[in-house]
């Protein structure tokens, strides 16, 4: 296989990411939930929040922001094999967010076209005061050579 245990605890570059009231409500609808505790300030104000959050599958966005870490992959060779966000608490409107991705697994599976590979990454998103806000975790299954 090409990957070998080297490559964990790799990290890519930090980037900083502000959350807008325009992102959450853009990706809300973007993804279909009506849920008004992502769009109404006055609705949002009532709930236990105080505030309009963001979707639970938002981190997805704000990864898509970051340069993430050259492996050098064959994309040929990859699927997205599962995600997974691990909450410390919601992300809100005017968040910014220190975010950085790490490589944290590699692991290797039998499959029926040989062995593969299993690439975790995490991209960890800290507040303004380096507290944890949540972690995207991608599970990447790199198949074997054919």
């Amino acid at each position: 296989m090409d990957l070998d245990s080297s490559i964990i605890g790799l990290m890519g570059p930090e980037f900083t990411f502000e959350v807008e009231k325009r992102h959450i409500r853009q990706f809300a609808q973007a993804i279909g939930d009506p849920n008004q505790l992502y769009v109404d300030e006055e609705y949002a104000a009532q709930t236990p929040y105080m505030e309009i959050i963001a979707p639970p599958t938002f981190p997805i966005a704000i990864g898509a922001e970051g340069e993430g870490i050259d492996l050098d992959l064959n994309p040929k060779r990859m699927l997205h094999g599962e995600q997974e966000f691990i909450y410390n608490r919601p992300i809100k409107s005017g968040d910014r967010l220190v975010c950085q991705m790490k490589v944290t697994d590699l692991y290797e599976r039998e499959g029926k076209s040989g062995k593969m590979q299993f690439l975790v990454l995490d991209t960890e998103m800290k507040d303004e005061g380096g507290n944890l806000v949540v972690i995207s975790r991608t599970n990447i299954i790199y198949r074997p050579k054919q």
